[in-house]
């Protein structure tokens, strides 16, 4: 067996290269062998005498090498079993024949040649074309059993390296030489320059034409400085230094021409590791994220940021950049990376999706960088998840925003109508008494109105759209006043605990608004321990250092006076405590619950300049509310002054112009003013009220709605202001006063929210009367 493959391999070799010497020469060589193995197999008897030998194809390999002659071996079932190097240079790898990149009809031609020598032994191919190489082939059948096919290709005329270097370089390849920084020039023999690309020509002489310099002298292009650094005499003193490298084309031939390729050298070979680190030192320094990977594709370095952003964890480095993306995006990442460390010194950016964060894409630069060491990319990539946290709660606003103009539009309407249920309701209960078959149905009727139109104001307050009464006051004062109505609803299995904070300043706010957000807060407790468990109110000073100390982006630094309500019931969930604000919201069970009690103190709060925030941990909830402090004009801290409430009449005496839009407000309004004692005329929109302020000669009262067709109230009212300047006016309305109050900008006017009792209208009117009459007073 090992004389037959012996006698194999000589016979390949001799039908490969014709050289008898050689082919006894490798006879004597494999004798050695196979007696030094005979030698082994004695000295070793552990070794199995029945072990298949495979021929050393790696040997046959060196053996056939050849300059001038690309040989390749095939067995029986058309497999590749040896080339020499030639061949793989030729045919742009180790390409089986006859699946050769053979151009025109010369895969027919191999083929057939490959029959040819199954059958006869021998075949021929002529004129054949691989790019510019004409080659012949020669086909021969060979081996012990005659399995082997040896494929010889020679070249019809021996290349001038010279010529194809010339033909590259003043083509495609040398433009992309020059945009990966290679700067290439064919020198002759005498120093002279006989091609060179166009990067070559635009530094060594700023110029791109190289049929013009061709036959300059290329010494007196560059110039050698003291220290040894070579640099291109034109670009004078600021000139970043080049290296050189030299290709003899003729190795044996000291006189032959060069190719000579030029490189930029940032920094001296000694300083090239030091400059490394201070390159490294500056990337760790800089907030974004970035890392230098070599041309392998491998890292190199990754600074903190590029960590962080990658979500790469502690003790974890990844070997390559495709370890820090989906599957589907290794590849697109691979390709550019290869693309960049070998191209021009220019950047594209890559949208990728890295492992554990493939819901969010996020861009990835990359930019081919020269003169850094081993370094061929550099990486950026952002920190994206504080810009995709604020956009979560721009949406999460914008939502809020939807909700909370659809909640006004929808409380305005839902106004109109409570307006009239109450006013009919508080009109039949002026001709009914307690006993009378009909007065507990009325009551009923009015306490489920009252139960509606305290759900459009928990609606107006969560969009911020309610009319608040602001007053100057201090927080005990206002948790003095409810806590005796918390301890009822609380029950007595819950203690109560009060703490007040020394020094704290007066607050602007609703009292009645900040009273109901206590209250809010105060059930939500209750409900969360179960009825069993301590409620606990602090009040203390929060100064502008403190906020600065606490750190918090949204709090502006000012004086504030803090409320702190917390509880010891089960906490709440971190996955549910960014929702808790949310309108509708709740984690009680149906029908325990509108979700509208912490919405509704979110935007009590808000809407009082003020900010809220939950914390909760197992065992503890805490809401804490900052209350901006109010200063007087001067700066000074203002005064609490105890507002005073006259109780008004619910008589009068005068003539009143009522103008509504909505019949069954209307009808209400002018039914309780008569009732009370006025003489009221009625118009259903601003046009039809200016016909009736003309023809009337006295008025004492205009009522008006603010939002109506055609002509609103507030242009209504200025056109007969026009007229008689202190004529009173009192608006009504289901939106809110602050939001109206642009669109009113008049002087001088009361205003009553929708929706209204009867004894609240009589009231209103006769305030809005007497105000008016002191005003007259005091101007006479």
């Amino acid at each position: 067996m090992v004389g037959g493959l012996a006698l194999l391999s000589v016979a390949l070799l001799f039908w490969a290269t014709r050289s008898g010497v050689l082919a006894a020469g490798f006879l004597a060589g494999l004798a050695i062998a196979v007696g030094g193995a005979v030698l082994a197999r004695r000295l070793f008897p552990g070794a199995s005498a029945g072990e298949a030998v495979t021929p050393d194809w790696t040997m046959l390999r060196q053996a056939v090498n050849h300059d001038d002659v690309a040989i390749a071996v095939t067995d029986r079932a058309g497999r590749l079993v040896c080339a020499n190097d030639l061949f793989a240079t030729w045919m742009g790898g180790f390409v089986t024949p006859p699946g050769l990149p053979l151009d025109g009809r010369g895969a027919e031609l191999l083929k057939n040649a490959g029959r040819g020598a199954w059958r006869d032994g021998e075949g021929v191919a002529d004129d054949i074309a691989v790019g510019p190489l004409q080659l012949r082939a020669q086909v021969t059948r060979t081996g012990q059993a005659e399995d082997y096919l040896v494929w010889r290709f020679s070249a019809l005329e021996r290349l001038d390296l010279a010529t194809e270097i010339v033909r590259h370089l003043d083509g495609p390849a040398g433009r992309t030489l020059g945009n990966a920084g290679v700067m290439a020039a064919l020198v002759s023999s005498e120093g002279r320059l006989r091609t060179a690309n166009k990067a070559f020509l635009l530094r060594a002489l700023n110029e791109s034409d190289q049929a013009h310099y061709a036959g300059r002298d290329v010494a007196p292009m560059l110039r050698l400085d003291d220290a040894g650094s070579l640099y291109f005499a034109r670009e004078g003193d600021r000139a970043t230094p080049v290296r050189m490298i030299q290709v003899p084309l003729t190795p044996a031939d000291t006189n032959g021409p060069v190719l000579l390729a030029m490189l930029d050298e940032e920094m001296g070979p000694a300083d090239r590791g030091t400059a490394q680190t201070y390159v490294e030192t500056l990337l760790s320094l800089l907030p974004f994220g970035l890392a230098l990977v070599d041309r392998d594709g491998r890292f190199l370095y990754m600074n903190r940021a590029f960590l962080r952003a990658a979500g790469v964890g502690e003790g974890k480095q990844p070997r390559y950049p495709g370890d820090l993306v989906v599957g589907e995006d290794k590849s697109p990442l691979a390709d550019m990376i290869r693309r960049h460390s070998s191209g021009q010194q220019v950047g594209g950016d890559l949208s990728i999706r890295l492992v554990g964060q493939s819901d969010e894409p996020v861009s990835m630069r990359v930019v081919g960088v020269r003169g850094l060491g081993e370094a061929a990319v550099l990486l950026s990539l952002k920190d994206s998840s504080e810009e995709s946290r604020l956009k979560r709660q721009v949406a999460q606003a914008s939502k809020m925003q939807a909700v909370g103009q659809l909640a006004g539009g929808v409380a305005h309407d839902f106004n109109n109508i409570l307006t009239a249920v109450l006013g009919a309701c508080d009109l039949m209960l002026m001709r009914h008494t307690p006993g009378d078959s009909d007065y507990d149905d009325i009551q009923q009727i009015r306490s489920n109105a009252n139960r509606a139109a305290s759900l459009t104001r928990q609606l107006l307050a969560f969009s911020r759209q309610q009319t608040l009464r602001p007053q100057i006051l201090q927080l005990p004062d206002v948790i003095s006043e409810v806590s005796h109505l918390l301890k009822r609803l609380i029950g007595d299995t819950v203690q109560l605990s009060v703490h007040h904070g020394r020094g704290l300043g007066a607050v602007r706010a609703d009292p009645g608004q900040l009273e109901q957000v206590i209250i809010n807060l105060a059930v939500n407790a209750r409900d969360a321990m179960s009825g069993n468990g301590t409620l606990t109110i602090e009040t203390y000073p929060v100064s502008a250092a403190d906020v600065r100390q606490m750190g918090n982006e949204f709090m502006p630094p000012a004086d504030y006076s803090a409320l702190k309500v917390s509880d010891t019931g089960t906490g709440i969930p971190a996955d549910v405590l960014p929702k808790i604000f949310e309108p509708f919201f709740t984690t009680k069970d149906v029908g325990k619950g509108t979700g509208l009690g912490l919405s509704t103190v979110y935007g009590i709060i808000k809407q009082s300049a003020g900010f809220i925030f939950a914390d909760s941990r197992p065992g503890e909830t805490s809401f804490t509310i900052y209350l901006p402090v109010h200063r007087a004009e001067g700066g000074a801290p203002a005064v609490t002054v105890p507002p005073a409430k006259p109780k008004k009449s619910q008589w009068g005496t005068g003539t009143i112009l009522l103008v509504e839009d909505e019949d069954m407000v209307r009808a209400v309004a002018e039914r309780a003013l008569t009732r009370a004692g006025y003489s009221v005329v009625t118009a259903s929109q601003g046009e039809e009220g200016l016909e009736r302020f003309a023809a009337m000669d006295r008025i004492d009262l205009i009522v008006s709605d603010v939002v109506m067709p055609t002509m609103d109230g507030p242009a209504m009212v200025r056109a007969m202001r026009a007229k008689r300047p202190a004529l009173p006016v009192l608006f009504m309305s289901g939106y809110a006063e602050e939001q109206l109050r642009q669109s009113i900008n008049i002087d001088d006017v009361a205003f009553l929210p929708k929706p209204f009792s009867v004894a609240q209208l009589t009231e209103a009117v006769s305030a809005a009367l007497d105000n008016a009459a002191h005003r007259g007073a005091a101007n006479g």
